[in-house]
């Protein structure tokens, strides 16, 4: 990437948090930032591709009932959890 097919942007980040993660790092607070945006950015796209898959399930009638998540959700305490529900 070459320095004009990028930009700069100003953030407003508390120097204690900024600095605790570049030092641990030993990185600059730019690779951090950078880090940061491209794992936020990774992070939302894929729950936008799991909302979308849960969004087809829904459609084609691919869904757990309520009763059965909530049968296998109380036995988790017990000595014989159910299977989870599929």
């Amino acid at each position: 990437m070459s320095k004009t097919d990028t930009r700069v942007l100003t953030a407003h980040v508390p120097l204690p948090l900024a600095d605790q993660v570049a030092g641990k790092l030993d990185r600059s607070r730019t690779w951090i930032m950078k880090q940061a945006l491209s794992s936020w950015v990774a992070q939302e796209e894929e729950r936008d591709r799991l909302t979308r898959e849960a969004m087809t399930d829904v459609k084609v009638n691919r869904v757990t009932g309520h009763q059965a998540v909530q049968a296998w959700a109380e036995s988790l305490d017990s000595d014989n959890p159910l299977p989870a529900p599929r």
